[in-house]
Order: structure tokens, then C-alpha cells, then sequence
């Protein structure tokens, strides 16, 4: 484990600026503008549920909508605004992530549960500048049974003037009760063009848009990874699974699980849980029922079969192969699935 640092959250890419210190949003615009105007006319409720794929700029875009409150309703400049935004000094902004240890090695691993009572004694106090105050949870995923449940309570009957941005990948899982308190904003990955403006012109920026499938952290990760060719291979087998032979996927699963400790493994993992997220999307929107409940029930199976694997340490090389050939009988099921 290494010294936590200046980190400000446990799975921060090393040489990457944390989402309160950028100041120019690259896509999200509508959710922006709706959230924007809802606040201009009144009309904002005390919590709002930013879900999406993770790395997307979700907690970009919560920051981003922060500044914009505390510049309308404050009275301080924007640049003086930003720059404690992005020291996390500004008094109205209180940030909830999973803490640094107190012995300041790595961090703990939920939102727990004293943090969030903090928080609520917090709010009972008077606020130390004019305007709103926000609360933004990075993730709310994080939180275990008990916090979500002491968050739950300050969302039933949240403070005047205060407003709660929830960042959520998983959104699924989340308590219901927290769901019905919020109003839901869908954010959907960035195109390639904004992937690419966001992370600048840079060696490698063409294969690491490639595999980031519009996820600007992704794309970063992949910089970090550099030229993979076990990566670059599932991309390709992974754009026309039904086609892929039994050698290919091998080959790949082969190469992944060479180090299961690897960033390329891991890497590898979450494009794999990617495409059957997006099997089940195209097949709501396409109305397929029967698809649908297939890919849902595959979805369960990879989590179970990568869950097993971390737990009892099983061989990473045939739980790939496993749901590599999932994915292929499921390709070959859609292709042939009639809309419903």
C-alpha cells in the first residue's frame, strides 16, 4: 500500500487533474443547461442522481454545476471560487469520498457511515459564505448499507438552499428510496472528438481514443497501459463477437491473464462487462424481450464468474475464456433475435 499523499481519491490516475480542478466541461451540454435553467427558475430539487458509465466526467460535470450555483448565489468572483473549489477549501462544498486512512496509508473502502453524520451534523450549522451550499457524493456506490441509509435520512428533509449531486455508475444498485429522492440525470459517454479534446494532442492519443469507448478516464488509462496487443484484440474480436473463432479468443484470454494483477487485465475486464451493458441496451431499445433477459442473465454470470475468480483466486485465464465464449453465443443468439 503507498502513501496516500495529496491523492484525492483512491483510484486517481497518477499525473491526471481530479475532476474539481477542471474548468471547461467537454459534453454533458443539455444535462447542463437543463440543471442550469431549473436553478435559474426555482425549480431545482435538494438531490440530483448524475448516473452513467464510470468515466464519463459525471463528477466533472458536479463540480462544473457547483461553481455555477456558488457564482449565481454567493457573493464572491468566479475566479476566487474556482481556486478554493479546487483546493477544497470552499466553505459551502463539502465533498463525500471514501476518507484516507488515518494512518496515511491508502484509503478506506466504503463512505462510511461516521462521514456521513458528519455531514449531517454540518449542515445543522450556519453556512460560511452567502448563497447555496452542495454536497457531492463520489460515488454513492461507495456508501455501505449504513451510510446510504444515514444519507437517505438528510435527503427526506434536506437543509434549505442546499443541494445534493449523487455520482453514480451503477445506479441499479442503488436503494430505491435514495432513487425516488432525486431527480435523475442520465449522462451517456462523450464522442471520440470530445474524448480526444479533453485529453489533449499527445503520443499514442489514437489508440487510447479507440479503446475508450467514450470514457475520457478510460482513454487516460489506456495512455498509462501504452500499446497493448492482448487489448487491442479483444477491441477487434469484441466488434463482431459472433464471427470470432475459438483460437482468437483464446489467444486473447491467453495474453490477458498472463499477470491477473495487471492494469491490462483488469482493463480488459471492464470492456468485457461493457459490451453485454450495451447488448442489454440496444436490445431495450429494440424491444427484444427474449435478447434482453439473455443478456441480463449473462450480465450475472460474468459478475458472478470475475467475483468468484477475485475471491477464491481461480485461474483468470479460464474465467476469461468462459465468458468470451458467453459473449460469442450471445452475438450469435441476437443476430437471429426478431423485435418484439
Amino acid at each position: 500500500m503507498t502513501d496516500t499523499g495529496d491523492l484525492r481519491e483512491p483510484d486517481q490516475i497518477d499525473g491526471v487533474p481530479p475532476p474539481e480542478t477542471r474548468l471547461h466541461l467537454l459534453g454533458h451540454e443539455a444535462a447542463r443547461t437543463d440543471i442550469l435553467e431549473a436553478l435559474a427558475a426555482s425549480r431545482l430539487p435538494g438531490g440530483l442522481l448524475l448516473h452513467g458509465p464510470r468515466g464519463i466526467g459525471k463528477a466533472t460535470l458536479a463540480f462544473d454545476i457547483a461553481r455555477q450555483m456558488f457564482n449565481r448565489t454567493g457573493d464572491e468572483s468566479p475566479a476566487h471560487v474556482a481556486a478554493q473549489v479546487a483546493a477544497g477549501a470552499y466553505p459551502n462544498l463539502r465533498v463525500l469520498r471514501k476518507a484516507p486512512r488515518e494512518t496515511g496509508k491508502g484509503f478506506y473502502t466504503a463512505v462510511r457511515v461516521e462521514d456521513v453524520r458528519g455531514l449531517i451534523e454540518e449542515s445543522r450549522l450556519t453556512r460560511g459564505r452567502a448563497g447555496f451550499r452542495v454536497v457531492i457524493v463520489d460515488s454513492i456506490d461507495d456508501c455501505n448499507p449504513s451510510s446510504a441509509n444515514a444519507l437517505l435520512k438528510i435527503l427526506e428533509e434536506p437543509p434549505p438552499e442546499t443541494l445534493f449531486m449523487l455520482v453514480s455508475h451503477r445506479p441499479g444498485g442503488l436503494l430505491p428510496t435514495i432513487k425516488s429522492r432525486c431527480r435523475q440525470v442520465a449522462l451517456r459517454p462523450l464522442t471520440d472528438a470530445q474524448v480526444r479534446a479533453v485529453l489533449g494532442e499527445q503520443p499514442g492519443i489514437d489508440h487510447a481514443v479507440d479503446l475508450a469507448a467514450g470514457r475520457p478516464r478510460r482513454a487516460y488509462e489506456a495512455l498509462a497501459l501504452g500499446e497493448n496487443a492482448g487489448l487491442t484484440a479483444l477491441r477487434g474480436w469484441l466488434r463482431a463477437p459472433a464471427n470470432g473463432a475459438n483460437a482468437g479468443y483464446l489467444a486473447i484470454a491467453d495474453t490477458l491473464a498472463a499477470d491477473k494483477d495487471s492494469a491490462a487485465y483488469a482493463f480488459g475486464r471492464e470492456m468485457l462487462t461493457d459490451w453485454i451493458a450495451a447488448e442489454a441496451r440496444d436490445a431495450a431499445r429494440m424491444g427484444q424481450r427474449a435478447r434482453l433477459a439473455s443478456a441480463a442473465t449473462l450480465w450475472e454470470k460474468a459478475t458472478a464468474l470475475f467475483a468468484d475468480a477475485d475471491e477464491y483466486n481461480l485461474d483468470p485465464r479460464q474465467t476469461l475464456v468462459s465468458i468470451l465464449d458467453e459473449i460469442r453465443r450471445q452475438a450469435q443468439t441476437s443476430l437471429a433475435a426478431p423485435v418484439q
